[in-house]
């Protein structure tokens, strides 16, 4: 298998942790963001992760989990039984469709000439707030479902930016990560999934 990935992607991450939880070995091809053109002649496109498997060329983070997850069943990423299989479903599409819009809307708009500063104010608001969300799933769990599992993967590279930042990574999108998810006190649960995933394996 060969990973096109490029250093600090949140959604590489989430491939890294799941390659590794399962055991395993990926070929890494390392992109330079201002250079694309090996994964976009992979994949007629420009984005990463992708992931190249017997032939096969998967791209999306999401969808290389559920690959990963068809083709090497064990351990599990996703639940087998049904209902909670649906849960980390649920979650993986709610963080990816709802939560992360925030986020995503705050940088839209600080590279916009004039950005809206109550708009940015807002969705910073609401990235705060959702730290009690998580909190509050975290209560009598070590993860996310239960058991580790995809779910972690997606949302662990963004939510690691309340606890966690290298001071190399100068992305506007991992800054605004880093300035908006004040993991406190009131976050003893949320701080410490933070740091047992952080202890996990990548690939």
């Amino acid at each position: 298998m060969r990973l096109y990935r490029f250093r600090f992607s949140t959604n590489v991450e989430r491939v890294a942790l799941a390659l590794a939880f399962k055991g395993l070995e990926v070929e890494s091809v390392w992109i330079d963001p201002e250079d694309r053109t090996p994964v976009r002649e992979a994949s007629g496109q420009d984005l990463v992760p992708v992931l190249e498997d017997e032939g096969e060329i998967v791209a999306d983070s999401t969808r290389i989990l559920e690959h990963l997850d068809a083709r090497f069943p064990d351990p599990p990423l996703y639940p087998r039984e049904a209902a909670r299989r649906g849960e980390v479903v649920v979650f993986i599409d709610w963080f990816n469709r709802v939560w992360k819009s925030a986020p995503n809307e705050i940088e839209a708009e600080l590279s916009r000439d004039r950005p809206d500063e109550e708009r940015i104010g807002e969705l910073a608001g609401e990235m705060a707030s959702s730290l009690n969300l998580f909190e509050a799933i975290l209560a009598g769990r070590d993860y996310l479902t239960g058991e580790f599992s995809a779910a972690d993967c997606a949302a662990f590279p963004f939510l690691k930016y309340g606890v966690l930042h290298d001071p190399e990574d100068t992305e506007l999108f991992h800054r605004i990560l880093a300035d908006n998810l004040p993991v406190g006190a009131a976050h003893p649960r949320l701080r410490a999934w933070i740091e047992r995933v952080d202890e996990r394996p990548r690939a």
